[in-house]
């Protein structure tokens, strides 16, 4: 059976897919490349659409 987790909208900026390795073309002594890892600035990654929505209910 599927876990249910909270239905949090997706970032919109990475698409659900937070943190990356790009490769720089480059290698090292054993043959295994060079890699930056990074994570998206806007969810901090997270994957997950972190704008407040406090201001939803103003006035109210």
């Amino acid at each position: 059976m599927p876990q249910h987790a909270p239905n949090r909208p997706v970032c919109r900026h990475c698409d659900g897919f937070p943190t990356v390795a790009i490769t720089t073309g480059d290698r090292r002594r054993d043959g295994s490349r060079v890699l930056l890892h990074t994570v998206c600035p806007l969810c901090k990654g997270t994957g997950h659409d972190l704008s407040a929505r406090a201001d939803t209910r103003v006035g109210a």
